[in-house]
């Protein structure tokens, strides 16, 4: 089998698996709608008619406080909720995939360079091991209380916080690698150790990096969530799932349904997400494959 041809044939075996194939439809819907939102709905997710405060969603189609067109209803000042769910889904899965994908190049850097090195390791994972010693959410709003409460800077606090656990992880994978025979025939040719960290051990450990991006990415949306829930991540009226059931909670015996709708939205997406990563992990992962 070519090289090239190692992920494709992982995603047509993730596809034979029904769940995971469930799992993979959701995320594309939900990436279609957040994308394109302005074409699902015609309402401001920030506009704001307390006349239209707590109305009932398509659950109370029979009732005269019911609104056609605001199919999930409006919250406690009026607004949309189906809007401000796509919008807030954009700015989750944003701050999920930016913050991910930031982890991910400096976690692969520092991984890799550990791993390879063992002059560099001690110095590189004890840097790692004083970032592991705060647990994850009080190290990102630590970073957050010392940048301040904005989008861009609680996207650097997951980016900082996800870090440490994908060094770890890639260094594992290239300690395996590089004592691998082909790698010390590489060597011996006189290949530099760019060339071989670039084409070969990176590239073998491809298959581990996308799994721990996968369910890094779940990780990410449920900490921009919290975040924004304690009010240190996406500041109000800028929908995001987190903040949309934090300022809810006034009224959540009142109308539920504005704490259990973007409650279902982030709880749908991380389980989605970690099941993706968890086939993908049995599928990619040589210990596991058949």
């Amino acid at each position: 089998m070519k090289r090239e041809n190692q992920l494709l044939v992982a995603f047509r075996k993730l596809l034979k698996n029904k769940l995971a194939t469930i799992c993979f439809i959701l995320i594309i819907i939900e990436l279609i709608l957040v994308i394109f939102a302005p074409l699902f709905t015609q309402y401001d997710p920030t506009a704001m008619d307390t006349t239209l405060r707590l109305r009932p969603g398509f659950w109370a189609m029979d009732s005269e406080l019911y609104l056609p067109g605001h199919w999930l209803g409006t919250d406690e000042l009026g607004r949309d909720v189906w809007s401000r769910i796509l919008y807030g889904g954009r700015i989750s899965l944003s701050v999920g995939f930016i913050s991910t994908t930031l982890g991910i190049i400096f976690g692969t850097l520092f991984g890799m360079l550990a791993g390879y090195y063992k002059k560099l390791d001690n110095i590189i994972m004890r840097i790692m091991d004083i970032l592991f010693t705060f647990p994850g959410i009080l190290l990102a709003l630590l970073i957050v209380a010392m940048l301040g409460v904005n989008v861009v800077n609680a996207t650097i606090a997951i980016s900082i916080w996800s870090i440490p656990s994908f060094a770890r992880m890639i260094r594992g994978r290239v300690l395996q690698i590089k004592e691998e025979e082909y790698i010390t025939a590489i060597r011996s040719l006189g290949a530099s150790d760019f060339w071989i960290l670039t084409r070969h051990v990176l590239r073998n450990a491809l298959p581990t990096i996308i799994v721990i991006a996968t369910m890094r990415m779940a990780s990410s949306i449920l900490s921009i969530a919290t975040l924004s829930y304690l009010g240190l991540g996406v500041p109000q009226p800028t929908p995001e799932w987190g903040g949309m059931i934090s300022t809810a909670k006034t009224v959540m015996y009142q109308a539920s349904y504005l704490v259990v709708i973007p409650g279902i939205a982030v709880v749908l997406t991380v389980i989605c997400f970690n099941i993706l990563g968890d086939k993908l992990r049995d599928i990619l992962d040589p210990s596991l494959r058949d």
